[in-house]
C-alpha cells in the first residue's frame, strides 16, 4: 500500500484572492455533485473526515485546499452539474472554477470523479477539455463501481479508456469497497512529484 501523506485543511476560497500562495504543486479533485467526489478524496487520503461529505448533492460550494508535504496539496473543487442552487451560485462556481484550472501555475493534476453508471456527461468533458487545453494530467476515477457487475464494470472501464485515450488515464474505484484505492493513491502521488510547468493566464 503506497504510503500518503498526512492531509490538513489549510483554508477555503469563494473567490481566486483567497487562494494559498501559488507554489509548490498540487492535485485537484473535480466531479459532479453526485459523482462520490468527497468520498474518493477522503478515501485516498486516508481519512474519514478531510473533505466533507453529505447525502445531498452540491454542499462543497467553496475550493478546499488540504496540505501535505512540503509545499504539495490537495484541492476539493465545488461539485458541477446536479447541485439544486440558484443560478447565480452556479454562474459563480463556473467562474471560480474556469479561473482555478487556467490560472493555477501549481496545478499539477486533475483527478475527474465519474460515477461508473453515467461517465462522460458534458460537464466532465469539459473538464477534460480544460486539462487538455492547459497541459494537465488527468486521471478518471470511474466511481461506485461496486453499484456493478464486475463484467459491467469492466465494460464501462474498456469504452471510457478508448474514448479518452491520449488525454487521461482512467480506473475502476469504489470508496465503500475500498476497490482501486491504492492505484488512485500512486497516481495523485506521481502527479504530485512532478513539476508543475503550466503557465497562469494573465491576471
Amino acid at each position: 500500500m503506497p504510503q500518503f501523506p498526512e492531509a490538513r485543511f489549510i483554508s477555503s476560497a469563494w473567490q481566486p484572492h483567497q487562494f494559498p500562495a501559488d507554489d509548490g504543486t498540487e492535485v485537484a479533485f473535480a466531479g459532479r455533485s453526485n459523482a462520490g467526489k468527497s468520498s474518493a478524496l477522503n478515501a485516498i487520503a486516508g481519512r474519514k473526515d478531510l473533505a466533507r461529505t453529505s447525502k445531498t448533492p452540491g454542499r462543497t460550494q467553496l475550493i478546499n485546499f488540504f496540505g501535505l508535504d512540503g509545499a504539495q496539496r490537495l484541492v476539493d473543487l465545488p461539485g458541477y452539474g446536479f447541485a439544486k442552487v440558484p443560478e447565480r451560485i452556479k454562474q459563480h462556481w463556473q467562474e471560480l472554477l474556469t479561473r482555478y484550472v487556467e490560472a493555477r501555475a501549481s496545478l499539477a493534476g486533475l483527478v475527474i470523479v465519474m460515477d461508473a453508471r453515467h461517465p462522460l456527461t458534458d460537464f466532465d468533458v469539459q473538464m477534460l477539455d480544460w486539462s487538455r487545453a492547459n497541459g494537465l494530467a488527468t486521471h478518471i476515477l470511474l466511481t461506485k463501481a461496486d453499484k456493478l457487475s464486475r463484467s459491467e464494470a469492466n465494460t464501462v472501464l474498456k469504452q471510457v479508456r478508448a474514448q479518452v485515450e491520449g488525454v487521461a488515464t482512467v480506473q475502476l474505484f469504489s470508496a465503500v469497497a475500498k476497490t482501486g484505492v491504492d492505484d488512485a493513491r500512486r497516481e495523485v502521488l506521481t502527479m504530485l512529484r512532478s513539476d508543475a510547468k503550466k503557465s497562469p493566464v494573465a491576471r
